[in-house]
């Protein structure tokens, strides 16, 4: 049975199928930055995929995820005749699950090593002091955080960090800076992704606070960077004390 041809809409998919199926992927986003120095054509980005021409490539799968990609985009890609696998990722156990029905359709026919090896990191993560809140940006100009549901919030949670506010209605609320410094968090954590926090841009908004920089790609991927996540998102945490 020949490989499957895919089309990833997905960075962390795009990883994930790529280090365990060499040769399926015939195209990804221009944000499908691992691993490094994939040469395969690139179709858009997650938001604004090329849908004509990733229709023109004639794949025999494009992989999606419910949150990175439109519904409009998936719409044109199954009207084109294109099947697409989107998947759903709310927390750690869902994402072992989704990676394993993506790696089967993409003709994977053992689970990769890499897969048990992130399941094994995570079933005895670094060990945390007693529970501490956060306030979890994503954006700013408006202010954006981790609301309720979601991954990344998940992996915190699972490392003695609770997010503020994961009991909110919205899974990604707009929160004016005023409004999360008057919450009192005992920290906050800022990944490099979507928005590109850093050293000289976030922590100062919350001069009173330590504030974590980690990666976005440990925080909010799903794939072979969950095998480092917990020690690399545990490092950033102990090294503000947490």
């Amino acid at each position: 049975m020949s490989t499957p041809r895919v089309v990833s809409l997905v960075p962390s998919l795009t990883e994930a199928v790529a280090v365990s199926a060499p040769g399926a992927l015939i195209a990804a986003t221009d944000w499908c930055t691992h691993p490094p120095g994939l040469d395969v054509p690139r179709i858009g980005g997650t938001k604004n995929p090329k849908t004509d021409r990733i229709a023109g490539l004639a794949p025999d799968l494009v992989i999606a995820n419910e949150e990175e990609n439109r519904p409009p985009d998936l719409d044109a890609l199954r009207a084109a005749g294109l099947d697409v696998l989107v998947t759903h990722v709310r927390t750690l156990p869902q994402a072992f699950a989704e990676l394993d029905r993506v790696l089967a359709a993409c003709g994977v026919r053992s689970r990769p090593g890499w897969l048990d090896a992130a399941e094994a990191a995570w079933e005895a993560p670094p060990p945390s002091p007693e529970p501490r809140t956060a306030v979890v940006p994503i954006w700013r100009r408006p202010w954006m955080v981790l609301g309720r549901d979601t991954f990344a919030g998940d992996l915190l949670a699972r490392l003695g960090v609770r997010n503020l506010y994961a009991d909110h209605s919205e899974r990604y609320p707009r929160v004016p800076l005023d409004e999360l410094r008057a919450a009192r968090p005992d920290l906050v954590v800022l990944p490099d992704e979507p928005y590109r926090f850093s050293a000289d841009d976030g922590p100062e908004a919350f001069p009173d606070l330590p504030c974590a920089l980690v990666g976005g790609r440990h925080l909010t991927w799903y794939g072979p960077s969950l095998t480092e996540a917990p020690e690399a998102l545990g490092r950033a945490l102990r090294e503000i004390g947490v």
